[in-house]
């Protein structure tokens, strides 16, 4: 709907209690926890979404696009960290993230002007209404950041400085919005049940366990409430208490992969590897395009310390690269696997992806190179070795 192909668009969660959203280096979209706990509907989190697509389509921050284009995911977010904590007089502890003046900072380079923050509200508008959505969610999160634009130093007030709200902007925006066929259409069951899990489980996974149990109260039986409990219970740990949550909802929803693979965590977690194998297969069963379930049950694998295990585990991390060849971890875990299985060729291979990844141009170009010596020249492996080489050669002078 906005001309860009969704399989190209990646989408990164901060672990940070910051209410933002961003985009940068190219394609990729940005959100911080705390925005994804702070919005009520499925329409607030779809209009973040739709308006930050809106920035990519239409080019703006070019000159942060091209500063950003090329550089790894952990750079982006410790860059945009450090000048988040200096912007919020986080003065060293900003300064040990990125190097830059308060000033650069105040402007970071998340700043958006207010004719591109219309834009991107128009455009967000078009995307909402040709798919059939209503954009009633925009105009309440724009209330949310516009009430807690003169709050400083909070997690609203950070998105706010970034995205500045206007009179003018939020009028044009509710013409747009009341004027559409769809302002008035409920978002789906569906959206709203996973809307409620993932906030669940993001609290489960980030907050104590206290914490958990008193947003989340034993007397709540209702899916997100277990599920956030049974969280909190296996990191606890109370692995009888996370089981018997998991399993009641197993018990409700046997065919969804994504709590045999809670199960599969909790139990791997806590030490129990062995018994961590079977619900991580029925996930598999269920998910077979799952990466990040394929990768869990590669990493599982090889935590037996069973040469055959890791043999099936290089079958399914390749697999899962084929889903999604930019895991840094999923990478990890075929180094350890062809270490396991004395492929030294593939070893170095899989440890100069992960080093590209990781944007560590030294030990890319140093695993390529050690790598080159178990291929033949001319084969697919030699050429993307010599791909590695000289994208981490040019990272390396920039």
């Amino acid at each position: 709907m906005a001309g860009l192909n969704g399989e190209d668009v990646e989408i990164y969660i901060i672990n940070s209690t910051d209410l933002n959203a961003f985009v940068a280096g190219g394609q990729r979209l940005f959100m911080f926890r705390g925005l994804l706990e702070r919005v009520e509907t499925p329409g607030q989190l779809k209009g973040v979404i739709a308006h930050e697509t809106g920035h990519i389509a239409g080019g703006h921050l070019a000159r942060t696009q091209d500063a950003l284009a090329n550089a790894n995911v952990k750079s982006i977010v410790g860059m945009i960290l450090g000048l988040a904590a200096m912007a919020a007089g986080g003065g060293q502890a900003g300064a040990a993230v990125v190097l830059g003046s308060q000033d650069a900072a105040t402007k970071s380079f998340l700043q958006y002007s207010r004719t591109q923050e219309s834009s991107a509200d128009q455009a967000a508008i078009t995307y909402l209404n040709r798919t059939g959505q209503s954009g009633r969610g925009m105009m309440e999160f724009l209330e949310i950041i516009g009430a807690g634009q003169y709050q400083p130093q909070t997690t609203i007030s950070s998105y706010y400085r970034s995205h500045p709200v206007s009179s003018e902007r939020v009028s044009a925006l509710s013409q747009r919005v009341l004027a559409s066929p769809y302002k008035d259409k409920p978002p789906s069951d569906e959206d709203v049940i996973a809307l409620k899990r993932m906030q669940a489980k993001l609290y489960g996974f980030t907050r104590p366990l206290g914490s958990t149990l008193k947003k989340y109260p034993v007397s709540d039986n209702s899916v997100e409430a277990r599920y956030a409990r049974a969280i909190g219970y296996f990191r606890y740990p109370d692995l009888p208490k996370a089981i018997k949550e998991i399993d009641s909802l197993i018990t409700e929803y046997p065919t969804d992969p994504y709590f045999h693979e809670l199960k599969a965590q909790a139990l791997y977690e806590n030490g129990d590897i062995l018994g961590a194998l079977p619900p991580l297969e029925t996930a598999m069963t269920l998910a077979p395009s799952e990466p990040l379930i394929l990768t869990f049950y590669g990493t599982v694998l090889n935590a037996t310390g069973n040469v055959r295990d890791s043999e099936t585990a290089i079958i399914v991390l390749n697999d899962s690269l084929s889903y999604d060849p930019n895991n840094g971890n999923t990478w990890d875990q075929l180094a350890i696997a062809y270490s396991r299985t004395g492929d030294t060729g593939m070893l170095s291979l899989a440890s100069a992806e992960r080093s590209l990844l990781e944007g560590n141009s030294q030990k890319a170009i140093f695993h390529a190179k050690r790598a080159q010596d178990f291929f033949p020249i001319g084969s697919p492996s030699y050429l993307r070795l010599e791909d590695i080489i000289t994208i981490s050669s040019q990272a390396s002078r920039n």
